[in-house]
Parts: C-alpha cells; structure tokens; sequence
C-alpha cells in the first residue's frame, strides 16, 4: 500500500476511502500545517520529507512543480471528482502498479460520461 500526504485541497471523503483501501494518508491538516497559506514548494518539500506521495487535486501548479523541482517521492494529481470513493479507488490502482514513485507524476481523471 501507499503513503500519501493529502494537499489541503484534496477532498477528505476521498482520504477516508484510500484509508479504508488500506493506505497510510497523512493530510496537512492532521500536521498542524494547514491553513498557513504554505507554497506548493513548501508543501511538495514536507510530503518529501515525509517519503510520501503527494496527492492534489491543484494539477497546473504541481505539474509545473515536477518539471522544476523533480527530486519528490511522487506526485499525484487529480481532476476534480464527486464520486470519492471511485476516485479513491482509482488513485489505488494507479499507484499500486508502480515499482517505483519518488520522482514520478501519476495522473488520475475523472472519467469521461
């Protein structure tokens, strides 16, 4: 399973639901960290420090991120999606299959209707 460090936009049903998939999520908030208006940087430097994933859904700005400051243990960038469990459940399989994250962008989107 995977260790995950939720950005303080990444919706908590969702982290509820990776939980319950067996994944070890640590979100800003439960660091005392959020709501300090930290910098993508500084956000992407605590989950490194942390060695975990980071998991957005603030896809530009971290994909700019990555191609700047590319020594992470992996990023992790969602579309937007209501359906939590299923967008939990997607984040589980796209990572799961993935030998090695630090320094990987992994993509999930929402499905198309």
């Amino acid at each position: 399973m995977a260790r995950f460090y939720a950005n303080e936009n990444f919706p908590l049903p969702a982290v509820e639901e990776l939980r319950r998939l067996g994944n070890d999520v640590l979100t800003i908030q439960e660091t005392g960290r959020g709501g300090q208006a930290l910098s993508d940087r500084e956000v992407l430097d605590l989950a490194r420090v942390e060695n975990r994933l980071l998991l957005t859904v603030n896809r530009r700005h971290f994909i700019r991120l990555h191609g700047a400051q590319p020594d992470h243990a992996g990023i992790v960038v969602c579309t937007y999606d209501p359906d939590f469990s299923g967008q939990a459940l997607r984040i589980h399989e796209a990572v799961a299959g993935v030998r090695e994250l630090a320094g990987r962008l992994i993509r999930v989107n929402r499905p198309a209707k």
